[in-house]
């Protein structure tokens, strides 16, 4: 990149990030995510789901499926915050481009008496939206920022959340354009196409 956008970001200490985070488990090749995104990036790319053990069978995880242990705006931000800036050697959590009070978790569909879980004894359907705060408000790379954060979580998040992915109003001058572009399932699957975008946020994904 030959000119850099913001060469004195603020950077916030490790110390200083709130985090809840897990010791990794081992990484299964065989574990692919749902959804828009499942496709986009290969095996080697992935991830393990953090939030189901990689050594329990599938039976096991059939079995125990209505005690999986609740995902909230922690367990999130822990996702999100190590992704690397695609500008600095830097993650997004010591940038504060991602702030654990800008996510929230929202029932898509109502739950119903008949489970705990959601409708019908199917686990319920939660909406995770993500409010990204650039470094710059002219900042380029806002578009890339916020597909790498849909990226991570597509990847980790089991089939029942739903990601929204959005630039904070009043951080960015055409933060409209950008979230019409991140939430257009079209326009995100095509621009996911492209091989030196791919690299870009291949890169920004590999310390996660």
């Amino acid at each position: 990149m030959s000119e850099i956008l913001n060469a004195n970001p603020t950077i916030r200490s490790a110390a200083d990030l709130p985090s809840r985070r897990r010791e990794p488990t081992q990484k299964s090749k065989s574990q692919r995510p749902f959804g828009l995104l499942s496709s986009a990036i290969p095996d080697s790319a992935y991830t393990p789901d953090p939030f189901n053990p990689s050594s329990a069978s599938e039976s096991e995880s059939s079995d125990s499926e209505e005690e999986v242990e609740p995902i909230d705006e922690q367990e999130i931000y822990d996702l999100i915050a190590p992704i690397q800036d695609p500008e600095h050697p830097l993650t997004l959590g010591s940038l504060s481009v991602v702030n654990l009070p800008d996510i929230s978790l929202s029932p898509t569909l109502p739950p119903t008496s008949l489970s705990p879980n959601g409708n019908n004894g199917q686990p319920q359907i939660t909406t995770v939206t993500v409010l990204v705060t650039p470094t710059i408000t002219h900042c380029s790379l806002a578009t890339v920022i916020g597909l790498g954060v849909r990226v991570r979580l597509e990847q980790a998040l089991p089939p029942r959340f739903r990601v929204d992915v959005r630039i904070k109003e009043g951080t960015h001058s055409t933060a409209e354009q950008v979230n019409r572009q991140l939430g257009d399932k079209e326009r995100v699957a095509a621009a996911l196409e492209n091989g030196t975008l791919m690299g870009v946020l291949r890169k920004m994904l590999d310390g996660c």
